[in-house]
């Protein structure tokens, strides 16, 4: 199910940075991303996706990053919906081609290459932007 929003449409509250550069940061990501979602009422399948999609970004930011990075993770608020979005920075070399990195099994690094595409396509909403200087993507996943 696709679920598309504008920005001004929603309200947001921030709940937590994370910071992620070593591969032990993910396991605490995912237990605390995973019990805000319970808390509000995100079903199994919505969760995993979720959850899936946070470890893509955490590990994307351990192996493609020199110093990691930051997820911030706030909950949205819109009518009768109830989003999670996972806001990923990093200050890395930055993505050359996103239209290859949305391509399933384009890797630069000898991975599957399943990971960017993958969460694109769990998530409800996907945005990414890159330059020499970092990389920002911003995903969320509503539980409507």
């Amino acid at each position: 199910m696709s679920f598309t929003l504008s920005q001004k449409e929603y309200s947001s509250n921030v709940k937590f940075l994370l910071k992620i550069n070593q591969e032990w940061h993910i396991a605490r990501a995912r237990y605390q991303v995973k019990d805000l979602a319970l808390k509000h009422g995100f079903g199994q399948i919505n969760l995993a996706h979720l959850i899936t999609s946070l470890s893509e970004l955490s590990y994307n930011l351990v192996f493609h990053t020199n110093n990691g990075g930051t997820i911030t993770v706030s909950l949205l608020f819109c009518q009768d919906a109830i989003g999670i979005q996972l806001l990923c920075i990093d200050d890395g070399p930055g993505i050359t081609s996103i239209k290859d990195a949305l391509t399933d099994g384009f890797s630069t690094n000898g991975g599957l290459g399943g990971g960017l595409p993958g969460t694109e396509r769990l998530m409800d909403e996907f945005n990414i932007e890159s330059s020499s200087k970092g990389t920002q993507i911003s995903c969320i996943k509503w539980n409507v």
